[in-house]
């Protein structure tokens, strides 16, 4: 049985979901806007895909990956070097009593749906599929 990303209980619980979601539209807002004072990430597009929450809400890990996908550990550079500025903006802009420690990880969902659809478009699964 496979362990579950977010704790070993059955999942995420509502708010840790709806923390999360709020979270990554508002640090995709932030860094859409260029609201960080600091012009090497401002200039770049930043996706914010995904932002899980630790069960305490102490921890916020947003799964990222850079416009086209090149530059990915310069992103996650950036990113790490403006994380107290991105965690007082953050928790300002949610109202949160404890903003949450802000964490970054390379979204790599968009690697395994290209994979995916890859293995889809071989003939043989196709045929498989069809069936």
């Amino acid at each position: 049985m496979a362990k579950n990303k977010f704790h070993d209980g059955p999942g995420p619980s509502q708010r840790q979901l709806r923390v999360g979601e709020l979270i990554r539209r508002t640090l995709s807002d932030v860094l859409m806007r260029g609201d960080v004072h600091d012009p090497d990430l401002n200039r770049l597009s930043v996706t914010v895909g995904e932002v899980r929450t630790s069960p305490d809400l102490k921890v916020a890990t947003a799964y990222v990956l850079p416009l086209g996908g090149q530059g990915q550990e310069d992103i996650l550079d950036l990113l790490r070097r403006n994380k107290g500025e991105l965690r007082r903006v953050v928790g300002k802009k949610l109202g949160l009593k404890y903003a949450p420690e802000l964490r970054f990880r390379i979204d790599e969902t968009f690697d395994q749906l290209d994979e995916t659809r890859r293995l889809f478009a071989q003939e043989d699964v196709r045929r498989d599929v069809e069936d």
